[in-house]
């Protein structure tokens, strides 16, 4: 974004001589150099002709700035845009001195006199406008004269950015709309939208390289592609596009739903510090985000909050000459998220629940009578499952569940407990759940901390192996379990096999090696072996233990894969 050096200047308000001067010269070698060179424009108040040069405005403080037009009946555009606050601008116009003095001598008056004879001159207004539209004055014919554009902002510190060329025609740095610039919402599900759009001609038909950038957001549409850059920082550039055959999901963060919790190092402010020697509050971090893609006209956004409106706009961007255009945003409310289901449990009986990947269920617990405390018995049956207990409203409860768990809550009269059960994140969740008001009332037996069977390996034969377990203080009844797999099955098949939940009931008889009683008062002596004999040589068997508990239930053991010897 560019502006003159402040010396050129000095030259635009030197009277025309006889041989009138062009400022800024459109020499399309040094125009060249001009542009590549931003700090060659730095801080000036000349514009130069066909190029874009963004500025910064102090609340109540008006800036002015110059560009000569030479000759008459010369085509003209100017478009101004507001960023992150509304402006007043006025275009004015203003006839240059002919004569180098008033005797003719040919000798130039004092400097400082000609500036004052041209600038305190108000010139003629030609336009002017109020609002944070971008705004665009475009004439035809345009009379010679030495142009005045004036801006104020009177609500905030704010950017801007100025264009003013004389040849419209041929320069075309902003893509073109289409005929219809509106932004379709072609499908609209509970954490996604798909968005449709006619494409630029720029691209269709001139061939030139157009990206589409796609701003989402929770508060407001915006106007200008220079409006969202005021509003996300240096850090928050643009984000990749996916590539093709891939899900359109370029928001793949448990923080599109927008979350602030996460990145919270990367602030979404504006100028958090201010170069220019006044205090900048920061603003707090706004939830928007921003993807450009490059050749589509259709593209589909996830992980959207259910139930939430969203406003959505879009850009086309001339990555030649880095100048966009604003398609007509538009909003959408997500679909609200399906209600769930609450499941009734009665008191002392198992529920069995079963949840999806990433899901959630609700059930609810209503004792008939009073009470003093309530039980919760889960069993998780393949992998840690999340439960939350809240009884009133009030939450009583918090904790990740692998394998079989007890929790005893203080009860109270006429109370009603509401069970939030969440799955897991690699796969869909079994368990069993179980609450009651009768502290005798246990359904699952209890189990060691470890739930390993170990094998000894020096006791291994060609016909028998060798194992032992843990068990507990409380009496229950063991069954062990054997069957023969192939040599290629290992801890992936294993693993995929281990639903607890499974009972004996699952097996065939053949594969029943023994069932025994047994406990130990002493939890350190609670430890029981067992020989399995019968085994083929050099073959595979995978051994399983299932505890029983008095209710009939049942928790298996972690699965163990043996091995007998080949040769004896």
């Amino acid at each position: 974004m560019l502006l003159l050096h402040c010396p050129l200047l000095l030259l635009l308000l030197l009277p025309l001589s006889s041989r009138p001067q062009k400022l800024p010269t459109r020499d399309e070698e040094l125009f060249q150099m001009q542009i590549r060179n931003k700090v060659f424009f730095h801080d000036s108040s000349v514009i130069p002709d066909g190029a874009e040069i963004s500025s910064y405005l102090f609340r109540d403080t008006p800036k002015r700035y110059f560009f000569v037009v030479e000759e008459d009946n010369t085509p003209l555009a100017v478009t101004v845009t507001p960023c992150d606050a509304p402006l007043e601008w006025k275009l004015s116009v203003q006839e240059l001195p002919e004569e180098a003095s008033g005797e003719g001598s040919g000798e130039l008056e004092p400097l400082e006199q000609q500036k004052q004879q041209i600038t305190n001159e108000e010139g003629t207004e030609l336009f002017s406008y109020k609002g944070n539209d971008v705004e665009y004055f475009v004439s035809s014919s345009s009379p010679s004269g030495l142009y005045q554009l004036d801006l104020l902002s009177t609500e905030k510190d704010t950017h801007f950015k100025v264009y003013a060329t004389t040849t419209p025609e041929s320069d075309q740095p902003y893509p073109e709309l289409p005929y219809d610039p509106r932004i379709d919402v072609t499908s609209l599900g509970r954490t996604t939208v798909t968005l449709a759009w006619k494409p630029s001609p720029t691209a269709s038909l001139l061939k030139q390289p157009i990206q589409y950038c796609i701003v989402i957001n929770k508060e407001h549409n915006f106007k200008s592609l220079c409006a969202v850059e005021a509003k996300l920082s240096s850090d928050d550039a643009f984000m990749m596009a996916p590539k093709p055959g891939l899900d359109f999901s370029p928001f793949d963060f448990a923080h599109f739903g927008f979350s602030t919790d996460n990145h919270s190092g990367k602030e979404h402010s504006f100028l958090k510090s201010s170069k220019f020697g006044r205090s900048v509050s920061s603003k707090p971090r706004v939830d928007l985000h921003r993807v450009c893609i490059d050749n589509k006209s259709l593209f589909t956004i996830s992980d959207l909050k259910p139930d939430t409106q969203y406003y959505f706009d879009m850009f086309a961007v001339n990555t030649n000459t880095n100048m966009s255009i604003a398609y007509v945003g538009t909003f959408a409310r997500t679909k609200e998220e399906a209600k769930q289901k609450t499941v009734e449990l009665k008191d002392g009986k198992v529920t069995d629940v079963f949840i999806k990947r990433k899901g959630a269920k609700f059930l609810r617990f209503a004792p008939v009578s009073s009470h003093q405390k309530v039980t919760f018995s889960v069993h998780s049956c393949l992998d840690a499952v999340q439960i939350q207990v809240r009884r009133d409203g009030k939450l009583l409860l918090s904790q990740n569940v692998e394998g079989v768990r007890q929790f005893q809550l203080q009860g109270k009269a006429k109370a009603k407990y509401l069970i939030r059960l969440k799955g897991s994140k690699k796969g869909a969740s079994m368990l069993k759940i179980l609450a009651t008001t009768r502290s005798n009332k246990q359904s699952f037996p209890s189990l060691p901390e470890d739930t390993r069977i170990k094998a000894f390996d020096k006791l291994r034969t060609c016909s028998s192996v060798t194992v032992a377990w843990l068990g507990t203080q409380e009496r229950n009844k063991f069954c062990i379990y054997k069957r023969e797999v192939d040599d290629s099955y290992n801890e992936e098949h294993k693993k995929r096999e281990q639903n607890q939940c499974l009972g004996p009931d699952t097996r065939k008889k053949s594969e029943k090696v023994l069932c025994k009683y047994f406990h130990s008062q002493n939890i350190q002596k609670a430890v029981t072996t067992e020989t399995i004999r019968g085994l083929q040589p050099g073959k595979s068997y995978l051994l399983d233990v299932y505890v029983i508990g008095h209710s009939g239930h049942s928790v298996k053991y972690q699965s163990k894969l043996v091995k007998t010897r080949k040769f004896c």
